[in-house]
């Protein structure tokens, strides 16, 4: 299925892309796979699912009709729909992934959509883009891309872990982020920063361009 397809996006049921850099992943697409409920969102934008996974049971009748054979069904409740929609990007070889609409709407959906990152990234490249800004996970120390005034949060889903980090406004010196407010707000001062630890799995965020006000 992806053999030739490297740039996969996964779209979620949660708020629509606005932001010109959601916008522009979704656009540049090699192939779409909706969550149920996102598919009659994107045939209203004017595109097409390449495929739809979940459990199904937010998508209406006329579009299982309409896209009968490109359906993914998993009637678990063990797993939500962008797990499934992850899996089954997985199973078919895919070895990075775009997510979009996992955020706004609901803020439970959204906090648990952002902590299985880390799920997914144990298996392949992922980044979660929102209106706002995006999310990804670093597992090792790691040198990222930003802007002076850009505003970046740092989550540690390994509350012990000792992280330190250089291009930050206000520096982290082997600091345990033990509590998740403890990493966020923070201001990036240059074209990139580093976050260096010896153990842990941190989820950062950074806003998009225009939004370093928020």
């Amino acid at each position: 299925m992806y053999e030739k397809k490297s740039n996969i996006v996964i779209l979620a049921d949660g708020e629509f892309p606005t932001h010109a850099i959601p916008l522009q992943a979704l656009e540049s697409a090699d192939a779409i796979v909706c969550c149920d409920g996102a598919a009659g969102k994107l045939c209203a934008y004017g595109k097409t699912p390449d495929y739809i996974a979940g459990d199904l049971d937010s998508l209406p009748d006329e579009l299982k009709t309409r896209f009968a054979g490109r359906l993914y069904c998993v009637a678990s409740r063990e797993t939500n729909d962008l797990t499934k929609a992850v899996d089954f990007c997985l199973q078919r070889g895919a070895a990075q992934l775009k997510i979009l609409g996992a955020g706004g709407l609901r803020e439970d959906h959204t906090i648990a959509n952002v902590s299985l990152l880390a799920d997914y990234a144990a298996k392949c490249h992922v980044e979660m883009i929102t209106n706002y800004g995006t999310f990804v996970i670093i597992s090792k120390t790691s040198t990222l891309e930003s802007a002076a005034g850009q505003q970046v949060s740092i989550f540690s889903l390994t509350p012990s872990a000792k992280i330190s980090s250089t291009g930050l406004k206000y520096p982290l010196r082997r600091q345990c982020l033990d509590s998740w407010w403890k990493g966020s707000l923070n201001e990036a001062t240059g074209a990139r920063f580093t976050l260096s630890f010896n153990k842990g799995i941190f989820i950062v965020f950074r806003t998009h361009a225009g939004n370093y006000e928020l």
